[in-house]
């Protein structure tokens, strides 16, 4: 498969294909553009009639885009990854939340938008995003309540297409200090230490483009989610532990080394290394490296 996508700082419909491709687990390219550069004009082209992101094309020819499309049609070819529940009335209601996902909530996505980077101090949400977050909170609580069990996602222990549609919202209430449940901070505490949201926003961290359209002009908060590992990028001639890149087998470019709690380790290019120091823990094959 092959799924285009733009930055994923930003890009909250991407980020739910994303996760649906990770949930799968079937081999799958990304191919990423900058928003507004002629690499994304013409990968738009190239992926017509959607001239959107995300889209994914499989290996036999088909291309499907709109992140809940992607999400079904990921779900009839691999049934058993559990995309919906299997429960008959918990899947009914895992379709009907994230459909109003998509359809909803135009307040939050206007005055909130997705920045994986930020978490702000003293914003002030308006009116409309308060209602918009009351809806939410009731929709997570009576689905967590009904469905969830132990948890910790709304449909149980594994995450669904409902969870992944909700993710960029989750992440929206870190970021701008939303919502009071329990479930919130269930729902939250859970994305934030979930493996392929990690590598996303590790590899976001890496891109290092900004778009100041989605920065807003407000102090910092302390950071939500697991502390990264201390890591920083080291220049050329020192002497990495590995041979080849921990994450694709390739061999180490001498201008790609980083030290990791002290450890020097060598990478392939900048962006594998850059996406790794973001957040060492999130790269399995990049732990018997540290450990």
């Amino acid at each position: 498969m092959e799924l285009s996508i733009i930055e994923r700082t930003y890009s909250s419909w991407s980020l739910r294909a994303w996760l649906a491709v990770e949930l799968v687990g079937a081999p799958c390219e990304v191919r990423s553009a900058g928003k507004g550069t002629q690499a994304f004009a013409q990968m738009r082209r190239d992926n017509f009639p959607a001239l959107t992101v995300p889209v994914l094309r499989f290996d036999d020819g088909a291309m499907v885009w709109e992140s809940l499309s992607i999400m079904e049609e990921l779900a009839h070819r691999h049934p058993e990854a559990g995309l919906w529940p299997e429960a008959p009335a918990a899947r009914a209601a895992a379709r009907a939340l994230a459909g109003e996902m998509h359809a909803g909530f135009a307040a939050l996505r206007r005055d909130c938008p997705m920045n994986l980077e930020r978490r702000y101090a003293g914003f002030e949400p308006s009116i409309e995003v308060l209602e918009d977050v009351a809806r939410i909170e009731t929709l997570w609580t009576w689905a967590a309540e009904r469905f969830g069990g132990e948890g910790p996602w709304l449909f149980g222990a594994r995450p669904c297409a409902a969870d992944l549609m909700f993710a960029p919202v989750i992440a929206r209430f870190v970021t701008y200090q939303l919502g009071e449940t329990e479930i919130t901070v269930r729902l939250q505490d859970a994305l934030y230490a979930w493996g392929p949201f990690r590598r996303w926003r590790a590899m976001g961290v890496a891109e290092t483009r900004r778009l100041e359209e989605y920065e807003l002009d407000l102090p910092e908060a302390r950071r939500f989610g697991p502390p990264p590992r201390p890591a920083r990028a080291v220049e050329p001639g020192r002497k990495a532990a590995n041979p080849s890149c921990p994450c694709s087998g390739s061999p180490v470019a001498p201008d790609a080394l980083g030290e990791i709690e002290g450890r020097v380790i060598g990478f392939c290019n900048r962006f594998c290394r850059d996406r790794s120091l973001a957040d060492a823990d999130a790269w399995p094959k990049l732990a018997p490296l540290l450990a």
